[in-house]
């Protein structure tokens, strides 16, 4: 929200000041909710693509198309988000939003061939980039520094809830009612999202008129993020074309790369890079999105591993699952008290360090392994998604000027559904790597491989964590003082 709306909310300078007003978290809530219900849209078609297939009469490959095109569109428009409600204002894009991705919703149910399928999940990814982030955008800029971890715990859970469950509901929809439901399932909620942000979000008061479109900015981001989606698609097939495969990652590669230099020369840039200078939000942006390389990796290789090595049946399987979730929401009433007992960059630290240790754990695990260690061991990557995630969408916010936390969101909108969208392909290339070593066809070796690599890219993570200042973030807990923002280069 524009420090113009109303209800924006002015407290700076309130000494202890920690109320957040019932409109500001039901705002957050619902904006947890439309979160839910992308994520869970953007994850649950895996689940029930060889149902779809067999009704479409189409092949994997095809199938697989539902899932590249939604990320793809999202990749490729989150970018702008920033840029349209700075022109439309928050109301009217958050709206529109809810209301594109509830119709194609339902569009995606009514379709009766794969390509009227892909039409209405590319329409359902362009409801999605403008939902989710123009809704964090409000949220985070009604808030007052020390209401900061508070407000955006509300909007943390749902990304990590939803890949959860995705598997065991989709599983239940396709097997006790059918495919369509997995969208149509989106209705109501939708409906009931809409009605609820037609009566919370206010229209701005007077906005300043938006710099021009960076046009250029557009071009070089938006191809370079779609086509290093696409290339993730490529790879996650069974048999990647090896000439195709390269020249979209190197088109896509050239093109970041030189949307990297435009931007940090634009004078009104699509993506402001200049709010990396803020150490802490620097940091949550490289080890944030190795996190959630890990974070989303984790699901997909856990019920893979179980299912086919293991031989365990799928209700088994996201069973156990669902102990990833019993750590999330189990967790989630000590997140707050922890960090401000003992900081931000401690917890992060303590956090990545016993992902990476889980990690490797689940890797060595097998047939013979006791389920209660494998429940235990899957609780506590539960635990450390919820406590590290939570740190990394406050912190990244909690010493950046009010100015450009609209910019800083977009970008931080932008590198999380990159690193998510990458997460399966990421995995699968690390059990191809895997499968390379010897006695790997008939044993465990390339999940062990697989599990190994996730834990050591937590590792880098807590790396980066520990180039934290040790008061980083002190502006959002409470009883600490704010402390001026480390650029680069500032260490203390």
């Amino acid at each position: 929200m524009d420090p113009a709306e109303p209800g924006y909310n002015r407290r700076a300078g309130v000494v202890g000041a920690e109320v957040i007003t019932a409109r500001h978290r039901n705002i957050a809530l619902l904006v947890a909710g439309c979160f839910f219900m992308e994520m869970l849209d953007g994850t649950i078609v895996t689940t029930a693509s060889p149902q779809i297939g067999r009704a479409l009469h189409a092949p994997a490959t095809e199938i697989g198309l539902l899932v590249t095109a939604y990320l793809l569109t999202l990749a490729v428009l989150i970018p702008l988000s920033g840029w349209l409600t700075r022109r439309f204002g928050n109301r009217v894009i958050f709206l529109t939003a809810i209301a594109v991705f509830t119709l194609a919703s339902i569009g995606c149910a009514s379709s009766t061939s794969v390509g009227e399928l892909v039409g209405m999940r590319v329409l359902q990814g362009v409801g999605g980039a403008m939902m989710v982030p123009v809704g964090r955008t409000m949220v985070v800029s009604m808030a007052d520094k020390k209401d900061l971890l508070r407000v955006t715990s509300y909007v943390v859970w749902p990304g990590l809830i939803a890949p959860v469950l995705a598997p065991l509901a989709g599983g239940l929809l396709t097997t006790y009612a059918s495919w369509h439901w997995i969208f149509l399932i989106n209705a109501p909620l939708g409906v009931i999202a809409f009605c609820v942000a037609w009566r919370l979000v206010t229209v701005s008061g007077q906005r300043a008129a938006p710099p021009p479109l960076d046009w250029l900015g557009v071009i070089l981001t938006c191809a370079g993020l779609g086509g290093l989606t696409y290339t993730a698609h490529l790879v996650s097939l069974p048999s990647p074309p090896p000439a195709e495969t390269a020249a979209f990652a190197v088109a896509s590669a050239a093109g970041l790369a030189g949307a990297v230099r435009h931007l940090r020369r634009a004078p009104h840039p699509l993506l402001n890079l200049a709010t990396l200078r803020v150490d802490t939000f620097r940091v949550s942006q490289f080890g944030g999105s190795l996190y959630w390389l890990v974070v989303g990796a984790g699901p997909f290789l856990l019920p893979l591993l179980w299912e086919t090595q293991f031989g365990w049946s799928p209700v088994k399987s996201g069973a156990v699952v669902l102990f990833i979730f019993a750590g999330n929401v189990g967790i989630k009433p000590a997140t707050t008290p922890l960090i401000n007992r003992f900081g931000f960059r401690t917890l992060l630290i303590v956090s990545t360090i016993i992902m990476a240790a889980a990690m490797a754990a689940l890797g060595f695990t097998t047939a013979a392994t006791p389920l209660p260690v494998i429940a235990l061991l899957t609780l506590v990557s539960g635990i450390t998604r919820s406590s590290a995630l939570t740190v990394y969408s406050t912190v990244g916010f909690a010493d950046l000027p009010a100015e450009q936390v609209r910019d800083a969101n977009t970008l931080f909108a932008t590198t999380s559904q990159l690193a998510a969208g990458l997460a399966v392909a990421f995995a699968t290339v690390a059990l191809r790597i895997g499968g390379l070593f010897p006695g790997a066809a008939h044993d465990t070796v390339a999940y062990t491989f697989a599990f190994c690599l996730l834990g050591g890219i937590s590792l880098i993570a807590a790396a980066e964590a520990m180039w934290l200042r040790p008061e980083a973030g002190d502006a959002a807990r409470s009883g600490r003082a704010a402390r001026p923002a480390a650029t680069a280069g500032e260490r203390s």
